[in-house]
């Protein structure tokens, strides 16, 4: 390749990498590469795909359960977020595992419904999982991901490797198509649990269940976690110990709430 061909590709990379810069909810910085469209259509048909090969739960006193938790928290989300009709769907399935997607859709578990007991301890649950659509967290992964790919694939054509233009637009597509459920890191999480925390005080719900959900999650998964510099999650430890330390930042803000009258009438049904 040219050293001129090369130039023209290293000021596109550079150029994208400036305009990519964003902050999150928190103060940190991003870098968002993706289009809001673009990232609610993926999570729209990541989630359509979802829909389609698992087992959704049809018990309406279980729907209505998770749709007064989430609608409480709804409330308390940005305009850009709380303008679009989020879908909520409980999903059969054993695994304690919540979900959710640009594009305004979430998932729940039923074995997530049988750890968070409680309706607090469902609002830590799904407003952590909102919290990562707020921060475009799956932006960020995929943004991250697809500039790395992007770094490799340069690297090749420099090495002058066949088809690489072809293997690039492969990589970016499979990047994309993975990118909305993918792992989040240590960062992302730390972030989400941070806006859940407070968006579920708003609501009414008492920001100690977080720490109770998480105390349960920890006895769940006794001999079957891995230690947590192996994993790109905080541990269940340190996630109690964090979220501890916040509680005296979002108290206020839950009895500010209860002191109007938010006082979320959500009854777990039996699983």
């Amino acid at each position: 390749m040219s050293h001129k061909v090369y130039t023209i590709i290293t000021i596109a990379i550079l150029s994208l990498l400036i305009a990519s810069c964003a902050v999150s909810p928190t103060g940190r910085k991003q870098m968002l590469i993706y289009s809001k469209g673009q990232m609610s259509q993926m999570g729209i048909t990541a989630y359509d795909s979802m829909k389609n090969e698992g087992k959704l739960v049809k018990d309406a006193r279980v729907n209505q359960y998770v749709r007064c938790v989430t609608d409480a928290l709804l409330q308390h989300i940005p305009a850009g977020l709380s303008g679009e009709n989020w879908e909520v769907s409980v999903f059969s399935d054993d695994t304690p595992n919540a979900f959710a997607l640009p594009g305004a859709k979430i998932g729940i578990h039923t074995g997530m419904l049988k750890v968070a007991e409680k309706s607090g301890q469902l609002a830590a649950v799904v407003g952590h999982e909102i919290g990562h659509v707020w921060a475009d967290h799956g932006n960020e992964r995929m943004s991250q991901q697809t500039l790395a790919q992007a770094g490799l694939q340069m690297v090749a054509v420099l090495a002058g490797e066949p088809s690489t233009q072809k293997n690039m637009a492969m990589s970016a597509l499979g990047i994309a198509t993975q990118g909305v459920v993918l792992k989040f890191s240590r960062d992302q999480e730390s972030e989400a649990d941070t806006i859940g925390l407070e968006m579920m005080a708003k609501a009414g719900f008492n920001p100690q269940e977080a720490v109770n959900l998480w105390r349960r999650m920890a006895e769940q998964s006794q001999g079957s976690n891995v230690p947590e510099f192996m994993s790109t999650h905080p541990s269940e430890a340190t996630r109690i110990e964090r979220l501890s330390q916040q509680l005296s930042k979002v108290m206020p803000l839950y009895h500010q709430a209860r002191g109007v009258g938010a006082n979320p009438q959500c009854r777990p049904p039996k699983v």
